[in-house]
């Protein structure tokens, strides 16, 4: 899965002439949290987030009027107050760098960008669905974790044993537990099994630990 197939490939954005008060009411009828910035020629220039609106406002804004802090900020342009050094990804790029890169930056969003020019964006809330889909929370079937040791070819013989006896793994995916490096847990969700025979199977392999199971219905 890479970014362009889990990005808002139609996302709003501003130019850098916007008056301040114009881009707050657009973030908040279009219920977002960060408003890209292109020039005239679809180029990313900037970012404008909820932070840097704030920081539009006057140090001490107790005296003023709510009159007077609207004027204010529709006197100042985007162009002043957005962020210029943006984090970007491109859409070929895997769905686990965006996430490990907005790890890193403690960010909440990655403009998408192709040839310096603004082709989606991508949040946090996307990453949830994308991992939602990969590990097939909306799949119906058996969801087991299995744990086995770190050793070439034993998720072949997981999957392998569960495909003989008729089980179709609809998801397969693992990871090493912090604390054991010398294991690896899958996580896989069958179908066409039911659990008795699920949990035989796996209790058959060597060295192999049912962690958990549960059934998700349709």
């Amino acid at each position: 899965m890479f970014v362009k197939d889990r990005m808002n490939s139609d996302p709003v954005y501003g130019k850098p002439d916007l008056a301040v008060t114009d881009a707050q009411e657009l973030m908040e009828s279009k219920k977002i949290r960060y408003l890209p910035i292109c020039d005239e020629s679809n180029n990313l220039v900037g970012l404008i987030t909820q932070s840097s609106l704030l920081s539009a406002l006057p140090p001490d804004i107790s005296s003023f009027s709510r009159f007077e802090i609207t004027y204010t900020l529709s006197r100042i342009k985007v162009r002043s107050i957005m962020v210029k050094n943006v984090v970007t990804i491109g859409p070929e790029i895997p769905i686990e760098d965006a996430a490990s890169l907005m790890a890193e930056k403690r960010i909440g969003t990655l403009p998408v960008v192709e040839d310096g020019k603004l082709v989606g964006i991508i949040s946090g809330k996307d990453l949830f669905n994308a991992m939602t889909l990969l590990l097939g929370a909306r799949n119906p079937g058996f969801r087991i974790t299995v744990q086995q040791p770190d050793k070439t070819g034993l998720i072949a013989r997981l999957t392998t044993a569960i495909a003989s006896e008729g089980g179709y793994l609809s998801v397969c995916v693992g990871y090493k537990p912090p604390d054991r490096n010398d294991q690896w847990v899958s996580i896989c969700k069958v179908e066409n099994m039911d659990e008795d025979s699920l949990v035989e199977v796996i209790c058959s392999l060597e060295d192999a630990t049912i962690l958990d199971i549960r059934q998700f219905q349709e």
